[in-house]
């Protein structure tokens, strides 16, 4: 049986590894076709909350990444976002 529908601020609280070792458990549930359809509709609430923070977590984290700039003789020069790097 699965625990108790965790609340947003619950899975606001979780580190990614957690939120995705929890997202995980939910589609290994999921996918093993016991639970009860009342129970399969609150994992799959659940396991879309538990992605969308795991998402969120990855594009913060991406917005931090810098790249370091180098010149022509391959010294670092400077920083710029990850962002830039996608031109």
């Amino acid at each position: 049986m699965v625990a108790p529908m965790t609340t947003q601020s619950e899975i606001s609280a979780l580190s990614f590894e957690e939120a995705l070792k929890a997202l995980e458990d939910v589609v290994r549930r999921l996918e093993s076709g016991e639970a009860p359809l009342d129970e399969s509709i609150e994992l799959y609430a659940k396991g879309d909350a538990l992605r969308a923070h795991c998402q969120a977590r990855l594009d913060a984290a991406q917005a931090r990444i810098e790249a370091i700039v180098a010149d022509r003789d391959g010294r670092a020069t400077g920083t710029r976002t990850f962002d830039e790097n996608q031109a």
